[in-house]
């Protein structure tokens, strides 16, 4: 069977994020994550990328999403929230599967609090996207889809199975 082959990226959002629009709109923004969800899919559908979400307020769920991402994602697309600053594990499971990722915060984490200004998963990221709002994602999906088409990856370009 031939068919085209699209480029797959998980998109995955920790902590709290379920409650963007309505939590601390000062740094996040009044924008709802179903609405970032939404924007991504239109921008997905110009690029020819199948995007898979998954929103967890729970690191081990985060941590085996990742996992199970392996041989099945080209890249990810993460906004690890509050795990951004504190887990070893989060940064430990992107570097066992070796996916190419971007990492994404809706504020600019670099005004905020001191120990919000360090990220334990930059270095092993292709790079960061920060302060822009619910445009970050637009932005780093932007980025991730350049990297991996520089890297090879075949978007839309035809295989047989």
């Amino acid at each position: 069977m031939i068919g085209d082959v699209k480029m797959k990226i998980l998109v995955l959002n920790g902590p709290n994020l379920n409650l963007l629009g309505i939590r601390e709109k000062e740094h996040y923004g009044a924008v709802s994550l179903s609405e970032i969800e939404k924007k991504l899919k239109q921008k997905a559908k110009n690029l020819k990328v199948n995007l898979e979400f998954f929103q967890t307020n729970y690191e081990g769920a985060l941590v085996e999403k990742i996992q199970k991402a392996k041989g099945k994602f080209d890249g990810i697309l993460i906004n690890p929230a509050a795990f951004t600053h504190t887990s070893v594990a989060l940064r430990d499971a992107l570097l066992a599967v070796g996916i190419p990722f971007v990492e994404v915060h809706l504020s600019n984490i670099y005004k905020r609090e001191e120990f919000r200004q360090h990220s334990l998963l930059s270095d092993l990221a292709i790079g960061v996207i920060s302060g822009f709002g619910a445009l970050s994602y637009a932005l780093g999906l932007d980025a991730l889809w350049e990297s991996l088409k520089a890297q090879g990856k075949k978007i839309g370009k035809k295989k047989s199975h």
